[in-house]
């Protein structure tokens, strides 16, 4: 079997090993290495035009031999890179010979262009030090393993254009989800207000005083609704447009927390709570901003557990304070739990439960903004917890 036949039948195993690997990294590793006793290199290293198309950013670099500790531009050739850019061709450089000068000093370079979806996009560029000279055989593999790169390239660019078209996908699905929940949640209240004020105002029915204390306060109970419903809209469009004003000062978490469950007890008197909380110092934080994002755990679980005891529990750390909001209603499926902060989201099968999808996202954004975070834990049929992290001693 001649060279090339040999070296052919290496590359196409090689191949297969890396048709087989997910991440392009991996993948190009993989083939680096299975050639390189073939294909003698130190360094290797991958540029791509950045986003401007003026500079050059390193995506992938290798050390495997003599340069490892070399400077970068000796190491990388990153100057050899934009040569080989403007020519739009194969670029090869190899030093004349001198016999006392030190072997980092004497690098032998190959470098090709990247070409995805048939533009100019980057260079491999590969590093000998001290030879030995690039032979055909070797010029051409170094062309196969640029070929692959590129394509590698490109699937990671189509992957990532996927998944950006399934994620405005998604959320034009969940606006268009929101549109109509939106439409049925204001023509609900307003049903009532127009039906039970029409009422009201005949001239033909006399009602009792009770009756009209009846009616007034369903008109005002839908009217808080309807209210209660356009600021979380408006409120929502602040946070996503970093618009809202927040107003830190020194709070007690702990004290806050039982205000709030005080009040949505007046309302729901069946409702159990257990506390459970350590001694904590007091944060910074927007009274205001975090009532509202217990008032709307406390809302989320009333409508999803209804029946369920609520357990809250505060852990003291050595830099944050940890909220846990535990229900042991029916859960969430854990396909779902990543998306339950979007904007608009509503976990699917829930749709008997009234609501826009703007709660939690709402409660996230004002969480990021005591520099904090919020996530959920769930196990179906036992419940779900959501957790919060603030800071103890924020440098708001």
């Amino acid at each position: 079997m001649s060279v090339d036949a040999r070296t052919l039948d290496l590359v196409y195993s090689i191949l297969q090993n890396v048709n087989g690997k997910t991440d392009w990294k991996a993948a190009l590793d993989t083939l680096l290495a299975s050639l390189r006793e073939e294909f003698v290199y130190d360094n290797v290293a991958v540029y791509m035009i950045d986003s401007g198309g003026v500079g050059l950013d390193v995506v992938y670099a290798r050390a495997v031999g003599r340069g490892k500790h070399g400077e970068a531009d000796v190491s990388w050739g990153e100057g050899f890179a934009g040569e080989v850019i403007n020519k739009k061709e194969m670029v090869i450089y190899e030093p004349g010979s001198h016999l006392d000068t030190d072997r980092l000093d004497l690098p032998f370079l190959v470098g090709l262009p990247l070409f995805i979806a048939g533009r100019l996009s980057g260079a491999l560029i590969f590093v000998r030090f001290g030879g030995p000279h690039y032979s055909p055989v070797h010029i051409r593999m170094a062309a196969i393993i640029a070929a692959v790169t590129a394509s590698l390239l490109e699937s990671k660019a189509l992957q990532e254009a996927r998944i950006d078209l399934e994620s405005v996908q998604r959320q034009m699905r969940l606006q268009d989800d929101f549109v109509s929940t939106i439409s049925h949640e204001l023509r609900t209240p307003l049903g009532f207000i127009k039906g039970y004020s029409t009422s009201l105002l005949r001239e033909d029915t006399k009602w009792d005083e009770k009756t009209q204390r009846e009616f007034l306060a369903i008109i005002d109970d839908e009217a808080d609704r309807l209210t209660h419903l356009i600021e979380n809209m408006l409120e929502s469009a602040r946070l996503q447009s970093k618009t809202l004003q927040f107003k830190f000062q020194p709070l007690r978490l702990d004290a806050l927390i039982r205000d709030v469950a005080t009040r949505v007890h007046t309302h729901h008197t069946a409702l159990k709570v257990t506390f459970d909380f350590d001694v904590v110092p007091p944060i910074l934080g927007d009274t205001v901003r975090l009532s509202q994002v217990f008032e709307n755990l406390f809302s989320n679980a009333i409508k999803y557990a209804p029946d369920s005891p609520l357990m809250i529990s505060i852990r003291r750390g050595a830099k944050s304070l940890r909220v846990a909001f535990s229900d042991r209603g029916p859960g969430i499926p854990e396909d779902y739990l990543p998306f339950v902060f979007e904007r608009f989201y509503r976990v699917p099968g829930e749709r008997t439960v009234t609501g826009t999808g703007l709660g939690l996202y709402i409660c996230k954004q004002i969480i990021l903004a005591h520099h904090g975070k919020i996530w959920a834990e769930s196990i179906l049929d036992q419940g779900t917890t959501f957790f919060i992290e603030l800071p103890a001693d924020p440098k708001i």
